[in-house]
């Protein structure tokens, strides 16, 4: 298990380097998103810029808005959320953030997440889905249908209870305190060392290690490393 935050604008100008002193060794940054009109974060070229300077990983997060609930839609966003971040290495997922759209279509709000999922995959791209526990994969969306992306769930207090669904990162507070960061900060738990398989199977703007890139599928290499975090907690 490894220590990490995620930012956006709201935390203003952050020290990076306190923040790795602190033992935080990921950071989930906020790219842009389409609840105001189709926007850029203005502090994502400087947060991914200072983060990878001294050696935090990095993934991003695109956050959607109320009307992102077809597949179109997520397909729409996702090209949005690509050209902000083209050009630029990723050894965490790029996450659609899924808080907006209501409760009222759990179908379409499904499938604006495979939408938007697909979309980044095609691009080469290690796709995820962040959400609520409760009134996000719960009351939102049809979990079922999504357990072929990776989740990071929200929940408060006490850590979510799902030993069969694929919650890599678990974002445990929204009022943590980390040194070089002024005011609360988002706090996570990741279980994945995603950097592996992202740079193993050349994903996320990585080259891959080798001209023949490796036989074993992701899932495969992802539920190896599953098995490893499970051994690591006993």
């Amino acid at each position: 298990m490894r220590n990490g935050i995620d930012v956006s604008k709201w935390q203003g100008n952050i020290n990076w380097q306190l923040v790795k002193d602190s033992g935080i060794s990921c950071a989930i940054l906020k790219c842009g998103g389409s609840d105001a009109g189709a926007y850029r974060d203005a502090y994502f070229e400087e947060n991914f810029r200072n983060a990878k300077a001294v050696g935090i990983e990095v993934g991003t997060y695109y956050f959607v808005g109320p009307n992102c609930t077809n597949y179109e839609s997520g397909v729409a966003d996702a090209k949005r959320c690509l050209e902000i971040i083209k050009g630029k290495q990723f050894e965490l997922p790029i996450y659609i953030d899924f808080e907006a759209p209501s409760t009222r279509d759990k179908v379409g709000n499904t499938e604006a997440c495979i939408g938007f999922c697909e979309t980044v995959e095609r691009a080469g791209y290690f796709a995820g889905i962040y959400s609520s526990d409760i009134s996000g994969f719960k009351e939102r969306l049809t979990e079922q249908r999504l357990k072929g992306f990776s989740w990071w769930v929200a929940r408060y207090g006490s850590k979510p209870n799902r030993p069969n669904d694929p919650m890599h990162v678990w974002q445990k507070s929204s009022t943590g305190r980390v040194n070089g960061i002024n005011g609360n900060v988002d706090l996570n738990e990741v279980y994945l060392d995603f950097g592996a398989i992202v740079k193993e199977r050349g994903l996320n703007g990585f080259a891959a290690p080798n001209a023949v890139v490796n036989k074993r599928t992701l899932e495969e290499r992802v539920a190896d490393l599953e098995a490893r975090v499970t051994r690591l907690e006993k």
